[in-house]
């Protein structure tokens, strides 16, 4: 258990308030809480208490006190219910530092409890994940991953990667004793095994990050095409300028939306074509980097003008075709026909979308990867496990589990975890 001063944090939210949660943690915390509350309270009860500081009254409070380790954080803590007031925060907030308190720093109570072994990394990941949750979706995978379902996975693997070199060990070192003759060829087909595993995981599609940070959605196409009535219609609202004048759209207009209980950020485009000005060419040039970093393009194109090439050079796996202004007639072989006037097509669009978002960030049964650092810890693993079947001797396949151990630890943050610490937890609000 780590040992420094107590920390606290208001845990609830900011501003005016019938409640406010003050939370208190760490050594030395009863005895802040017994100057404060006039004597500790009765362990994980809730008790009335006058609070005081050198005889000014304070606040009336329930109080809540939690000894020993059986907690969150790990250490001794407490809990003021204050009234919500600014100035009873203030005024308990200082009476705290006088104490000899000291307020949290972002993320804190989640590193210590982290730090005294409450959690790993990953559940600690997954509890920021889910304050931050804006969907359903979300919320599940946020929560299936702070409550330890990646860890279990990890779990599983580090211990057969344990057994497995315990045997190879066992090779290397008894190599004169009566072992089984095909005991090294077995380590190698379970590794192998293992490692199947371990890369079909990475194999996912990246669809616990893209689920966790939400997908991006280029809207492509001519001036004119309907990309920013199509935005507007999808969205419900007037986000972008709609204009019969092309090239009213000069910069990347962005709406985020819900589908499929997946985040989306929606883009809407400068209009693709020679440009006639510089802005109108910066313009181009953002639309198609935009393209090319969008998890799906929608490529629309008008019903009354011609088969725009340059919008057509942009199809692929991940691109939809949207015949626009279908009213007006005309027809385009493998796209979805749609009026954003009339709302003719729109609900067959916002179904395929629904349908393309929770294809590649849908939320799954099992435990996922939900941040690139997952990736590269259990990338890592894989690289040293590929280097089994080139090892030639014992000791070489030897130091190859082991080296694939140490990534897998990374993962849960149990060796060389200092590095990121500092990124993983100022993540965190203030007060968890």
């Amino acid at each position: 258990m780590i040992s420094t001063p107590p920390i606290f944090a208001l845990a609830s939210g900011a501003g005016r308030s019938a409640l406010a949660v003050m939370r208190l943690s760490g050594v030395g915390t009863g005895e802040v809480l017994r100057h404060l509350a006039g004597g500790l309270p009765p362990p994980r009860r809730a008790s009335l208490r006058m609070l005081r500081l050198a005889g000014l009254q304070l606040d009336r409070a329930l109080v809540l006190w939690f000894p020993g380790a059986a907690n969150y954080t790990g250490e001794e803590s407490a809990e003021l219910q204050l009234h919500g007031g600014p100035a009873v925060i203030a005024a308990v907030a200082d009476a705290l530092v006088a104490l000899g308190a000291r307020p949290a720093e972002p993320g804190e109570f989640t590193r210590r409890a982290f730090l005294n072994g409450k959690l790993d990394l990953t559940e600690a990941e997954g509890i920021a994940d889910l304050i931050a949750a804006e969907t359903e979706a979300q919320r599940r995978q946020a929560l299936r991953q702070a409550e330890g379902a990646l860890a279990r996975r990890h779990g599983q693997w580090a211990a057969r990667l344990t057994r497995l070199l315990a045997r190879q060990e066992a090779f290397i070192e008894f190599e004169e004793e009566d072992l089984p003759a095909d005991l090294d060829a077995q380590v190698a087909m379970d590794a192998a095994a293992l490692r199947a595993e371990m890369a079909g995981l990475l194999a996912d599609g990246a669809k616990g990050e893209k689920l966790r940070e939400g997908l991006s959605v280029a809207i492509l196409g001519a001036p004119n095409a309907g990309k920013s009535s199509l935005l507007n219609a999808l969205v419900g609202r007037e986000a972008a300028i709609v204009s019969a004048r092309a090239g009213t759209t000069r910069d990347v207009v962005e709406v985020r939306l819900i589908l499929a209980g997946v985040p989306v950020t929606l883009a809407d485009t400068a209009g693709l074509r020679d440009a006639v000005d510089d802005i109108e060419a910066e313009g181009v040039r953002r639309a198609l980097a935009r393209a090319e970093a969008a998890d799906l393009r929608l490529l629309v194109f008008a019903a009354d003008a011609e088969l725009d090439a340059a919008t057509l050079a942009l199809r692929g796996p991940d691109s939809l075709m949207v015949l626009s202004k279908a009213d007006l007639g005309g027809t385009l072989e493998g796209a979805l026909e749609i009026s954003a006037q009339s709302g003719a097509g729109m609900d067959r669009l916002r179904a395929r979308l629904e349908a393309e978002a929770a294809a590649r960030a849908g939320l799954s049964d099992a435990a996922g990867l939900t941040r690139p650092r997952h990736r590269a810890a259990l990338g890592e693993a894989v690289e040293w496990l590929d280097r089994l079947p080139e090892a030639t001797m014992p000791e070489l396949r030897a130091e190859a589990l082991r080296g694939a151990i140490r990534a897998l630890s990374r993962l849960t943050g149990r060796v060389d975890v200092e590095q990121v610490l500092d990124l993983v937890f100022g993540e965190f609000c203030i007060g968890k």
